[in-house]
């Protein structure tokens, strides 16, 4: 049948009929603001708005879709047509089919009387015109007209996630969008007929509506207190014309006496999809076509429900034709919520549940199985996020979810075990990794269970990890290269290790929580080794390395540089039975134009090795990352060379014939690129003498403290310098001290003042700087003199005119971040060293760095690079006052928040806080712990010491900007 052609809807068009409907329904309609507050099943976590309509006013019963509600944790409230707003919580979500049921409490709205739509599924027939109702496009409300053009559609299929089946869809032409789902569909009389589900993906004027027999048979038992029976054979049906049946096998006995009984009927139920190891395996095949079940002549979607949900636990018989023949069988009902997950595991970071007939039905496989519903933690895979089975963990098998926990029970902190795994979508190839288990900074092993009396999911602990098996000592061997001619640049190969960094927390804005590349030897004695701080961005973290390809160890952070992009870490030697080499590291500069041996590590993390030149030495700075700070290296002078594996290798090494390392080769953290959607790395040389001042010190166990002048410098030329008001007399000095490169260096950015404000001698953009302590600046090396001095006499040219100050440089011992709270799903710290180098005003000292997806931050629009001001009137100018504030907040209160964006726009959030799942948690850098930091969680004035308990959070720049939750099919 062709669809009408949609009309609008107006005061012309509409009768006054209409009109009365209309208002009498809009009372009725609620918008639903929600979370979901962790990836379950096919559902990620999010934020997201949506529509319902209320059933039953007196007991608070609200009806909405299925993919609204979700099968996991839920957290939302409702918004009335008069604006008040109360909490809703989930009672009811159908295992299947495309609706669920939520609650609120009725005297909690004080302005308007509260009335509910009846439900009348009867009333959907074709030609009937229609409204819907609802939370258009985000939208308070909107009215979109219709008129129903089929009852007999099969359920639209949405590709991957949760698809509805084995019911008829109602297809109206409506244009309904983004926020519409849950909508009731009403006709003339003010009587919903039909629910809002979805529509197409490719921009037609098409909506779905899912009949409302099956959810008035639910609000019906929930009325009345009794169980909502749902039955399955674990079958999917389809509705197949005629014609087609007729092709499969039914014979014309078959269908004259269907058409006799049934005249409207166009069509037969045929089975798609029969799961392995259900109770209609290797009894119904695929091309199967219904005719009866337990006797009765069966065509309907409807019916076929009504019979297996009232027969769960016992057999029904039914009647197929296969191929021209009947065929009778006598299948068991299992319990359809028997197959639906309720719980949920959480263990070093991820989190587990039993496979769901959602995901089975999809791929056609056995309802069994672990499934990683958050890919996180110990069990961040490659690749894809979502969509993998636990096949085994230790050598251990993991058939369903209580094997697998009673296996990680046996697994003590740090161990690395072996898991094998496949994914939904290729469940050919079995996959094989090592992980680390984080029983240390995740210490509890959790279930959740959900409570439909209470709308939410209940924790009980597991148990805590099993402590750390102390480490024994190893022996290894590296492997012989072949020289190419260059033995002892070769036999470099001693002095590198594999370094992997896992960060439990997303901080300081970098991009990433897991790492791995290579570091260079620079004490075997000690097992010190210098890393790229790409690699290692902050010491809130794990850090291994592996010796010779064979022999694990853990390290930990001695030393992060502020600027030069690289930190040192340090292993225990005496669990390393392997010839480790100290790197011999050149006191000498490398020259533009000297020739070296490259010596890299590739992404497949194999040796590349070729003779090469040195092409050019320039000073640059990293660019910055606009949406979010993140450490980036300034002050320094790269190094470039003539090899196009130079650009494929994130670490390695420039190495002289005879086995000097004349200068380092590392990864530099740049920007995020939108185009493309990923962080941009440089791959750059350093050379060696610029890391003495700092790892001699940490050689004789003394730590570095270092200081900086907080300005960010950069080359200008002499013309410009000319310009500027630089003499002739300085610029003759500049070409006689650096003949290969003419330039001075002028202040770009200061980074923000302190409170107290600049320091009257202290630099400012535009300065053009000429000497330090009395010596000419041509190089960027030149400016190391300010690490270990607290002023610096600086001669510098401003405004057209030489001036002297007596520059004041800054400690570095606070820049790097030692102290982070987990509040309503926010990471917030002190903004970090990259926060003061791009701003030029700090609000406060409570920085939002990342967000939780699904947290109340999320959902009420914190962001990461937001500052938080003052909660509820009280300036809160650091994390310790912040901390005061939120504590005495009770649970599940609103309270509000005073931010600044990082463009300096103010304004005000207002936030329901939620301990339930999201706890506030305090990450101390404490150097006597275990790990190096203290965790403890915060409950309304009481600490309770702890292991991590959210997930790693999103920074800015990370994640795609959410969706509506209406979903869409492509046909």
């Amino acid at each position: 049948m062709a669809e009408p052609v949609m009309v609008p809807v107006t005061e012309t068009a509409d009768t006054a009929k209409w009109q009365d409907t209309i208002e009498r329904v809009v009372r009725n309609v609620i918008s639903i603001q929600f979370c979901r507050t962790c990836s379950f099943d096919s559902s990620a976590a999010t934020s997201s708005e949506a529509t319902g309509f209320i059933v039953d006013a007196k007991k608070g019963y609200i009806l909405t879709n299925r993919h609204v509600v979700g099968s996991g944790p839920f957290r939302g409230y409702c918004i009335f047509d008069n604006h008040e707003e109360c909490d809703v919580y989930p009672i009811y979500r159908d295992p299947v089919h495309d609706f669920g049921i939520l609650r609120f409490d009725p005297t909690e709205i004080k302005h308007m009387p509260v009335s509910d739509l009846t439900m009348r599924p009867d009333l959907a027939k074709v030609g009937s015109e229609i409204r819907v109702v609802g939370n258009d496009a985000g939208e308070k409300l909107s009215i979109l007209s219709g008129v129903i053009s089929r009852l007999d559609r099969n359920a639209p299929e949405y590709g991957e996630g949760y698809n509805d089946f084995n019911t008829n869809y109602i297809q109206a032409a409506a244009a309904a969008s983004g926020g519409s789902s849950g909508s009731p569909v009403v006709n003339l009389d003010g009587y919903a007929v039909a629910l809002q589900a979805g529509g197409r993906g490719d921009g037609a004027a098409t909506d779905y509506f899912l009949p409302l027999d099956r959810p008035l048979r639910a609000l019906e038992c929930i009325r009345e207190g009794k169980p909502i029976q749902r039955g399955t054979i674990q079958t999917q049906w389809l509705i197949k014309p005629f014609d087609e049946c007729r092709r499969l096998g039914l014979t014309a006995a078959h269908e004259a006496a269907i058409r006799k009984g049934f005249p409207k009927e166009t069509g037969m139920l045929v089975a798609v999809i029969i799961l392995p190891e259900g109770p209609a395996d290797k009894k119904i095949e695929e091309g199967d076509v219904l005719i009866k079940v337990n006797g009765e002549i069966l065509t309907q979607f409807v019916r076929l429900d009504d019979i297996l949900d009232s027969s769960v636990g016992k057999t029904v018989k039914i009647l197929v034709q296969r191929g021209g023949k009947d065929l009778e069988v006598e299948l068991q009902v299992g319990d359809l919520h028997a197959i639906t997950p309720d719980r949920f595991v959480t263990v070093a970071g991820a989190s587990f549940h039993d496979l769901s007939y959602q995901q089975a039905r999809l791929y056609a496989i056995a309802v069994k199985g672990v499934y990683v519903c958050e890919a996180a933690g110990s069990f961040r895979f490659d690749s894809t996020e979502s969509g993998w089975i636990i096949e085994s963990i230790d050598q251990r098998k993991t058939p369903n979810l209580q094997a697998f926990v009673e296996a990680m029970k046996t697994i003590p902190d740090r161990a690395r075990v072996v898991v094998t795994y496949k994914h939904l979508t290729d469940l050919h190839t079995l996959n094989t990794s090592i992980i680390y288990i984080d029983r240390h900074w995740q210490t509890k092993m959790r279930m959740a269970i959900r409570n439909d009396e209470t709308g939410l999911w209940d924790f009980q602990d597991l148990g805590e990890g099993l402590p750390v098996i102390p480490p024994k000592r190893r022996k290894a061997d590296f492997v012989k290269l072949d020289t190419g001619g260059h033995p002892a640049a070769a036999d470099v190969i001693r002095s590198f290790v594999q370094v992997a960094c896992t960060m439990p927390l997303k901080l300081d804005g970098f991009p990433s929580i897991r790492k791995t590349g290579f570091g260079l030897v620079i004490n075997a004695e000690q097992g010190l080794v210098v890393v790229s701080r790409a690699l290692v961005p902050y010491d809130l973290c794990d850090l291994s390395v592996t010796v010779a390809d064979s022999i694990i160890v853990d390290a930990k952070v001695q030393f992060l540089h502020p600027l030069a992009n690289y930190a040192v870490i340090q292993y225990d030697p005496s669990l390393v039975d392997a010839p480790v080499k100290s790197a011999r590291l050149s006191s000498q500069h490398i020259k533009e134009g000297a020739s070296t041996i490259f010596f890299g590590w590739n992404s497949s993390l194999r040796v590349s090795m070729t003779p090469t030149t040195v092409t050019e030495i320039i000073t640059v700075a990293i660019p910055s990352n606009l949406t979010a700070p993140r450490y980036r290296a300034i002050n320094l002078d790269a190094i470039a060379v003539d090899t196009k594996i130079s650009g494929q290798c994130a670490s390695g090494v420039l190495v002289a014939e005879d086995g000097t390392v004349e200068a380092l080769w590392l990864n530099y953290q740049g920007q995020w690129e939108p185009d493309i959607k990923k962080n941009v790395e440089y791959f750059l040389g350093i050379a060696t003498p610029t890391l003495f001042s700092v790892i001699d010190q940490i050689q004789e166990n003394i730590t570095p403290k270092l200081r900086i002048l907080n300005v960010e410098p950069r080359t200008i030329s002499m013309s410009d310098v000319r310009i500027r008001g630089v003499s002739d007399e300085w610029i003759a000095k500049v070409a006689e001290s650096n003949p290969s490169h003419h330039q001075l260096f002028m202040v770009r950015k200061t980074d923000c003042a302190p409170p107290s404000g600049h320091d009257s001698q202290s630099l400012q953009e535009g300065d053009i700087i000429l000497t330090l302590n009395g010596e000419l600046v041509t190089r960027v090396s030149e400016l190391d003199i300010m690490y270990d001095n607290e002023h610096l006499d600086a001669l510098v040219v401003r405004g057209g005119k030489e001036m002297q100050l007596k520059v004041p440089t800054i400690p570095t011992d606070d820049l790097e971040t030692d102290r982070a709270v987990i509040f309503c799903g926010a990471v917030l710290h002190r903004p970090h060293h990259a926060v003061r180098q791009q701003i030029s005003k700090l609000h406060s000292d409570v920085y939002v760095s990342a967000y939780t997806r699904g947290s109340p931050s999320h959902q009420y629009g914190l962001e990461a690079t937001n500052f938080i001001t003052a909660v509820n009137g009280s300036p809160t100018p650091t994390l310790t006052k912040f901390l005061t504030a939120v504590n005495a907040i009770p649970d599940n209160t609103y309270f509000r928040l005073k931010v600044c964006t990082f463009n300096n726009k103010p304004w005000v959030a207002t936030m329901k806080k939620n301990e339930h799942y999201f706890p506030t948690v305090e990450y101390v850098k404490d150097s006597s712990e275990p790990n190096g930091w203290k965790v403890a969680e915060l409950r309304e004035g009481s600490v309770r010491v702890s292991g991590g308990v959210m997930d790693e959070g999103t920074a800015a720049g990370t994640e795609p900007v959410d969706g509506d939750v209406d979903i869409k099919a492509n046909e």
